[in-house]
Formats: C-alpha cells, sequence, structure tokens
C-alpha cells in the first residue's frame, strides 16, 4: 500500500497555478539577462558605451539584492494574490517606461524597480507554490516554478535577443509588458484568497532562524558562484563579435548554447546533489574555473568558444539548486527569508562580478577582460566551501557524539 501510495503521488497531476507561477518566473528571469544579447544595440541607440549599458544588469541585480529579502518580509502578512498581481503590473510600467524613453539615467531607475517588483514575485512565488501541492509534492512544484527562470535562458532571452535585432531593443520591453499584464489575470484567478484565520507568520522567527554561521557561508558561495559566471555573461556579446570574430545576429544561438547548458546544470545539480552535495559542489567549482580560464585563452576559436559557453552554464548553474537547499536546511525557522536572501545572494555575486567586468572590458584586455575577471572570482569559491564543509562535518560528529551511548566510537558520514 505505501508504495503504491507514493507512486500515486508521484503521478499527481500539479494544479494549473504551478504553471501559472513557472510562467511569471519565466518574464522575471528573461528580463534579467535579455540585455546580456542587445548591449551593442542599446548603447548605440542611447548614445553610451557598452560598458555603461551593462549598467542595466548591474542596478538590476542590486535591485534584486535589496527587493527579495525586503519583499520576503513585508509580504508576509499580505494576501499573496495581491502581492503577487502588484508584482506584475509594478513590472510592467517599469518595462513600457524603459521602452519610451532614451534617458539612461531613468532606464537605470526603472530596472531597479522592475527587479524590485521581481523580487516580490520569486519570494512569493515559491511559498505560494509550496502551499498549493502540500509537503509531498512541493519539490516538484518548486522544481517547476523555479525551472521558470531557467527556461527563460533556454527561451526567453535568446528569443529577445532576436527580437531585439531584429525590430530595435526596446520591442523585448514592450513585449514584457503586455505579458506581465496578461498573466495578472491566471494569478488572480488561480491564487486562492488566504482565510482570515490563517497562521500569522512571524517576522522575528524569520530572522531568529539566521543564526547559524552556515547558512551565511552558504550565501557567500551562492554570491561567488553566480558573480564568476555572470562576470563573463554579461559581456558575452562583445566577447563573441570581437575575439571570437561572429556576426551580431550569431549570439542568439551562443546564448541558446549557454541557457540549454544552465537548464541541464540545474537539473542535474539538484539530482546528484541530494546524494553527494559536496562532491557536486567542488567538482563544479573546478570545472568553473578551468571553463573561464579556458575560454579566455580560446576565444578566438569559435567552436572552442560555443563549447565553453555551453559548460559555462552547466557548470556554473549546478550548485545553484545545492545552495538554496542548504540555506532552507540550516534556516529551519526562516525557510522564506533563506530561499529569499539566497536568490539575493546569487544577485550581489551578479552585480559586483558584472560591475567589475565592466571596468575589464575597458581596460587593454579589452573583450576578454570579463572572462578574465570571473576566472579570478571563481578561485574564491573554494575558500567559504571549505570552511563549510569542516563546519558541517562538526556539527554532525557533535550530533552523533550527543545521541551515542557512552563510550562508543562515532562514524560521521563524509
Amino acid at each position: 500500500m505505501p508504495e503504491a501510495s507514493t507512486r500515486s503521488a508521484g503521478a499527481a497531476r500539479l494544479p494549473l497555478l504551478i504553471y501559472v507561477l513557472a510562467a511569471g518566473v519565466f518574464l522575471m528571469g528573461t528580463t534579467e539577462f535579455i540585455v546580456a544579447g542587445i548591449l551593442p544595440e542599446i548603447a548605440e541607440d542611447i548614445d553610451v558605451s557598452v560598458a555603461h549599458a551593462g549598467l542595466m544588469i548591474t542596478v538590476f541585480a542590486i535591485g534584486m539584492i535589496v527587493g527579495t529579502p525586503l519583499m520576503a518580509i513585508a509580504t508576509l502578512k499580505l494576501q499573496r494574490r495581491l502581492a503577487l498581481s502588484l508584482s506584475l503590473v509594478v513590472f510592467a510600467i517599469g518595462h513600457v517606461v524603459v521602452a519610451l524613453t532614451d534617458s539612461f539615467p531613468l532606464i537605470l531607475t526603472m530596472r531597479f524597480v522592475t527587479a524590485l517588483a521581481t523580487g516580490a514575485f520569486w519570494a512569493v512565488a515559491a511559498v505560494v507554490a509550496a502551499k498549493a501541492v502540500g509537503p509531498k509534492l512541493s519539490s516538484r512544484a518548486l522544481g517547476i516554478v523555479l525551472g521558470g527562470g531557467m527556461l527563460a535562458n533556454v527561451v526567453g532571452v535568446p528569443l529577445g535577443a532576436f527580437a531585439g535585432q531584429a525590430i530595435g531593443w526596446r520591442g523585448p520591453f514592450w513585449a514584457l509588458a503586455v505579458l506581465a499584464l496578461i498573466a495578472v489575470f491566471p494569478i488572480l484567478k488561480q491564487v486562492p484568497v488566504e482565510p482570515g484565520d490563517a497562521p500569522v507568520p512571524s517576522v522575528k522567527a524569520e530572522l531568529a532562524g539566521l543564526r547559524d554561521l552556515r547558512v551565511w557561508l552558504v550565501l557567500a558561495c551562492a554570491a561567488i558562484v553566480c558573480g564568476s559566471s555572470l562576470a563573463a555573461y554579461s559581456f558575452i556579446s562583445p566577447l563573441l563579435t570581437e575575439n571570437t570574430g561572429v556576426a551580431a545576429s550569431t549570439v542568439p544561438f551562443v546564448l541558446l548554447a549557454y541557457g540549454v547548458g544552465a537548464l541541464f546544470g540545474s537539473n542535474l545539480g539538484g539530482r546528484f546533489g541530494t546524494h553527494r552535495p559536496y562532491a557536486v559542489l567542488f567538482t563544479s567549482a573546478t570545472a568553473t574555473f578551468l571553463v573561464l580560464v579556458s575560454l579566455a585563452v580560446l576565444s578566438h576559436f569559435l567552436v572552442a568558444t560555443v563549447v565553453l559557453v555551453f559548460l559555462l552554464g552547466l557548470f556554473g548553474m549546478s550548485t545553484n539548486p545545492i545552495l538554496i537547499g542548504k540555506a532552507v536546511g540550516y534556516a529551519e525557522e526562516a525557510p522564506t527569508l533563506a530561499s529569499a536572501l539566497s536568490t539575493s545572494s546569487f544577485n550581489v555575486g551578479t552585480a559586483v562580478g558584472s560591475w567589475i567586468a565592466g571596468f575589464a572590458l575597458e581596460s587593454a584586455l579589452g573583450a576578454t577582460g570579463p572572462v578574465v575577471v570571473g576566472a579570478a572570482i571563481a578561485a574564491l569559491y573554494f575558500l567559504p566551501l571549505s570552511i563549510l564543509v569542516v563546519k558541517d562535518r562538526r556539527a554532525a560528529l557533535a550530533a552523533a557524539e550527543a545521541v551515542a551511548p557512552a563510550g562508543e566510537p562515532v562514524a560521521v558520514k563524509a
């Protein structure tokens, strides 16, 4: 009977709400990195350098850093259907303003506002998905919802780059605004109204759950791994056109290779990381560093560059589900805030990595500079990861000693 029940749970159909939330996350993921594929077009149209146009990525990341944890707290006591709907409306307004203006400061301001809305949506969507299906199906549901962000790298970003080159860079911003407004209606229809007697979430408990140092080590790993990959990815367009020598129209195909790698990497990392998390984390860290070093050396060769960009997505994104899972696991009393801070940390890495990479782009290194910056950041990953391993083993040993009979040896599984 238990076996049949397990099969039934695994085969159960998820509600439409899960796919609606995934579509929203898809829009959010698309807007964050779509700029990477159309940087030259944006820079030329608004008369700024490519490096300065890259600030559209940096500012968005800063908005996510600030917005995701703040919105996780701010929306704890708000009707979640309202929080999700308002996020989509603000998201749409931000994109309309960007599509209409030539003012670079206003564009950056709207990118920041849009990022706040994105952070709110991400913070609430995961909680809504988990509550909608219950504990048995929550992992599967969250995988689909968060998979919308990975799918954005495979479909949304390359498609947006194609559209941006064909009809102008403002076209994708108009499309995202319209799609966000359309998404409001299924959100209002699918997300249930929460009863008035529902338990009130505790902000104090969320904050108190972050005392474990291991949470902060995981957040440091998240920032570093994302900073290393995104330092290179943010300026992939000039690398391809200047070093590799391909036409701008080819860039979306390479972005597609990165997106496919990221999608596979996230799925494989989550699957294998369930049993051997540190083996996956160290393997991915080493591979990411070696891929970036190789890309800096071989970026003048088309085939090698495409393969390495695919591998950068594969290994660079494979750690994300493991790190988020560890952060939430260590902060048992603060799952919402720990998840939000994980997303925030990824964007800390994106902001710092793309910012430094922008300076490197204008240095003597030229288009290779951002890749060199990414490799340097990747080398830092091993420090917090190694400390985390030591802390985990000590915690496991202490827990084992606490329950073992006196005088018996204690074995801790690696």
